[in-house]
């Protein structure tokens, strides 16, 4: 099975869903957004398969501090442009697995996905 995680090293939930993968022996490959940026085509890819209003992370502290008129009228063309630029805006960890996308990490619907 081929995994792509996309997120923040540091992020307690991205460590947290890291640890979960390794201890399921599921290997995978770590996309860094800190390092390697955030794709605004796959954005729009998972905004298209999940919903932009899942996708984006608006409870973390980057978009809280964004200005108003940046988190005002969103639609998903304003919110793939959101996360584009600031990738701390981006719900974590998104992984891309053979049978579709997860957004977030709940260990029961990621047993179920990927078990």
């Amino acid at each position: 099975m081929s995994l792509i995680v996309y997120g923040i090293p540091n992020c307690d939930t991205v460590k947290k869903a890291r640890t979960w993968l390794d201890r399921q022996g599921l290997a995978f490959t770590f996309h860094d957004y800190k390092k390697a940026g955030a794709d605004a085509a796959k954005l729009a890819s998972w905004c298209q398969a999940a919903g932009w209003d899942k996708v984006l992370n608006r409870a973390g502290t980057t978009f809280k501090k964004l200005p108003e008129a940046d988190k005002a009228d969103l639609d998903q063309q304003k919110a793939v442009a959101l996360m584009a630029a600031n990738p701390s805006c981006i719900k974590r960890p998104i992984v891309e697995h053979p049978g579709g996308l997860l957004v977030g990490f709940k260990e029961a619907e990621w047993a179920a996905a990927l078990g």
